[in-house]
């Protein structure tokens, strides 16, 4: 964003903070604090010093927030050890474990979970991108969606457990991947430069590189393999695979053959699409030149499929550490209890005796009162 837009940004928010405070309903809401900062639920935004422009609502919201701006955590947890700029957080645990990661944004419980110092990615959905920590640039919209990525970038995966298993190595490999589809390229994990459409598209790469696969489970009887286009071929295990085709570009060219067909061609040096004359029209068959397959770009040798054992593993690591802050808590609470049931046990106390004092004090009162002399009267005779 441009220094000029910013600065006007900052002059209308301190704009705000000069108008008359005039109340438009009645009680007045609570949770309003100076810096533009909003703060609702047991101990959210405990630690916040010079920072403005964050809300936190929910149990432990951006608790150890304390320079970090214009964040917003709403949920459990949400964005607890926070301490940068312009991430937002919706959901238990939701970019719970974040530091310094800014422009982040996770809606979903535990999305982004583990990210750290990650910038600028978003998930949506529970899970999503639930092991990232230091990945950037990355999209997941769906349940699970790159749920294993740890350090890859400029991912993007849109569906139920698409991409998965991405960047599972931890090795950063598995970058530029885009699949559309519920379990789309579910399988990779060090492969990049690939594109799946198509629900259950890509399910057997794991390294392999540049693919572009279209269709629903295409690539299902494939191998993982590289600079591949399947779109809608008998990889797709139905046994048949698309019946027709159709591909515009072509119908309106100028048809040497004749009537409504044309015999398409494809130039080896650039794969665009074109047409001539057939061979049985007379022509003869051009000679193909040969391409060699495409270098793989730093990807290892195809992986076993992950173990998906990994998966409670590392929801166990993410329960424990709740755990001991929920028992830090609770222990802190218990504290504050007991202190509490101290004070009022001393205030009790205090105004007992306060009542006894105060009785005594109207004993000797009325006793003194007894024991005045009576008052003589003196009458004068004349």
């Amino acid at each position: 964003m441009k220094p000029q837009k910013l600065i006007l940004i900052s002059i209308v928010l301190a704009c705000f903070g000069l108008l008359p405070r005039a109340q438009a309903v009645s009680p007045s809401p609570d949770g309003c604090y100076p810096g533009f900062t909003t703060a609702e639920g047991c101990n959210a935004l405990n630690f916040l010093t010079t920072g403005a422009g964050n809300t936190g609502v929910g149990w432990y919201s951006l608790f150890l927030n304390t320079i970090g701006n214009f964040n917003t955590g709403v949920g459990g947890g949400a964005l607890a050890l926070n301490n940068a700029d312009s991430n937002t957080a919706v959901g238990t645990a939701a970019m719970l474990l974040n530091t310094t990661g800014t422009g982040n944004t996770a809606v979903g419980t535990d999305a982004l979970v583990y990210n750290d110092s990650g910038t600028f990615n978003d998930a949506v959905g529970a899970f999503a991108l639930v092991d990232n920590t230091d990945g950037f640039g990355n999209n997941a919209f769906g349940n699970s969606a790159l749920f294993f990525n740890v350090i890859a970038a400029e991912n993007t995966a849109l569906g139920d457990v698409a991409l998965a298993f991405n960047d599972f190595s931890g090795s950063g490999l598995a970058n530029n991947n885009t699949a559309v589809g519920g379990a789309a390229l579910f399988n990779n994990v060090d492969g990049s430069e690939n594109t799946a459409v198509g629900t259950g598209a890509g399910p057997n790469v794991v390294a392999g590189t540049n693919n572009t696969y279209v269709g629903d489970f295409v690539g299902t009887l494939a191998p993982d393999e590289s600079g591949t286009i399947r779109i809608g071929d008998i990889s797709n295990g139905n046994g048949a695979g698309s019946l027709a085709c159709f591909i515009g570009g072509i119908f309106n060219n100028f048809q040497p053959v004749g009537g409504s067909v044309v015999e398409v061609t494809i130039d080896l040096s650039n794969d665009h699409l074109g047409y001539d004359v057939g061979p049985n029209q007379g022509g003869s068959v051009p000679s193909v030149p040969s391409r060699g397959a495409p270098v793989k770009r730093g990807a290892p040798q195809p992986a076993a499929r992950p173990d998906h054992s990994a998966l409670p593993q590392r929801q166990a690591k993410l329960n424990d550490k709740v755990e001991k802050l929920q028992a830090t808590v609770a222990q802190q609470q218990k504290q504050i209890e007991t202190l509490t049931a101290q004070l009022k046990e001393q205030a009790a106390q205090f105004t007992a005796q306060l009542k006894e004092q105060a009785a005594q004090i109207q004993k000797v009162s009325a006793q003194l009162e007894m024991g005045k002399p009576a008052t003589k009267v003196v009458v004068n005779k004349p």
